[in-house]
């Protein structure tokens, strides 16, 4: 396929021509992220921590689609490595214009008196810290560049609405949201686009209960308006349109992808 056949139909790819690193994209959300962003032209360097074969098929994927794909291990609460990974990018794909910091895990079922100093450092250097060197980064990439630049972090509609035993999560995810605002305000001027997507409950990993048990999902969806949960895909797309021209006023603000779920809360109160 060549570069031209990577759009849809005779639209031309919305991104031809960047380089996109999306952590966490050995499966889910950055799969889907990953392989969309190939299809509108992308460049992709494709990350994994423990899932090597998914990664793969991630690349596989981004090479059929006639793109280039740099895929290897990033534990991304390790600065040094985090540098080291940016650094080896730009050599191999050129410099990265658009960030999607997608690696997270989560941590529901332990209460705050349970949880131990471990459990939520770990979370918090993943899913806060981790953010935080990519986008550092990131930024210094492109200091000195005309390229415009884009930063999606990956939230969730808990940085809103907290539950119960997953205080590491939240917590997380609302630091995440903030740290996306205050990018925001000092990236305005830098040629640099940065906003969240807060997605609900996606058919993921992360929700494994419920893709292989019906009855599980048919109850988890009901406090959905929609009554189902969504696919990576629909996540990805708006990914792609956050990445692209189209979006250049979008700046500082979260789009939150739930089917309606963050509406159900306080209904029959």
């Amino acid at each position: 396929m060549t570069h031209g056949e990577a759009g849809t139909g005779m639209r031309a790819a919305r991104l031809e021509g960047e380089v996109a690193v999306v952590t966490g994209s050995d499966s889910g959300i950055g799969q889907a992220t990953a392989i969309a962003f190939a299809r509108e032209g992308a460049d992709v360097a494709i990350t994994y921590l423990h899932d090597e074969s998914g990664a793969r098929r991630t690349g596989s994927e981004v090479e059929r689609l006639g793109r280039r794909a740099f895929v290897t291990r990033l534990d991304v609460r390790e600065p040094a490595q985090v540098a080291e990974y940016f650094a080896t990018v730009t050599s191999t794909l050129g410099t990265p214009t658009i960030l999607v910091n997608d690696a997270g895990i989560d941590s529901a079922g332990k209460h705050v008196k349970d949880m131990s100093l471990e459990h939520w450092d770990d979370i918090l250097r993943t899913n806060l810290s981790g953010p935080f060197y990519c986008c550092q980064q990131f930024i210094r990439g492109l200091e000195g560049s005309d390229r415009h630049g884009t930063i999606l972090n990956i939230t969730s509609v808990h940085q809103e609405i907290p539950r119960a035993g997953a205080a590491g999560y939240d917590v997380s995810k609302g630091g995440l949201r903030n740290l996306t605002t205050t990018l925001a305000l000092e990236l305005a001027e830098s040629n640099i686009n940065v906003n969240n997507i807060a997605p609900g409950m996606v058919l993921t990993p992360m929700n494994q209960e419920a893709m292989d048990d019906p009855e599980v999902l048919k109850k988890q969806v009901q406090s959905i308006p929609m009554k189902r949960a969504a696919q990576p895909e629909e996540i990805a797309h708006v990914a792609v349109f956050l990445a692209s021209a189209e979006a250049r006023y979008i700046h500082g603000t979260t789009i939150v992808v739930d089917g309606g779920l963050m509406l159900f809360q306080g209904q029959g109160a």
